[in-house]
């Protein structure tokens, strides 16, 4: 069951909209020295904007993914933006190893502060009020 946050489903993904864009221009913004860094980053941000674009939600383009698989999609971005660093081997470098950490456990408190369904038709809310 998908708890009801306060973040409504069409936020979320303009955040995400957002994320991904700051995952592409991050490198350049912040000067990142690792290649790997600026690899992942970018490759990130555009799987992040493919996924807003593509999933069946308020703010997407193709609606084509499910809900229940953007939030898995979710989960497991958040998780590997947290582990990139220690993944890709550019921890030595502070401030890419801090952007990914940092950004990885927002997507993750904005995944799990997002009210993914809406209210049914009949008046009644699918989660308690």
């Amino acid at each position: 069951m998908m708890r009801q946050g306060p973040i409504s489903a069409f936020l979320h993904g303009v955040i995400e909209y957002l994320a991904g864009v700051l995952l592409i221009a991050a490198p350049f913004a912040f000067d990142f020295k690792s290649s790997a860094a600026v690899a992942v980053a970018i490759i990130a941000g555009v799987i992040v904007l493919a996924v807003a674009a593509s999933t069946d939600g308020p703010s997407s383009l193709i609606n084509s993914i499910p809900i229940a698989v953007h939030l898995l999609l979710d989960f497991a971005l958040a998780a590997v933006l947290i582990a990139s660093p220690f993944l890709f081997a550019f921890s030595d470098e502070s401030t890419p190893t801090a952007f990914f950490i940092v950004l990885g456990v927002a997507h993750l408190l904005v995944t799990i502060g997002t009210r993914f369904k809406q209210p049914s038709a009949t008046g009644a809310a699918t989660g308690p009020r």
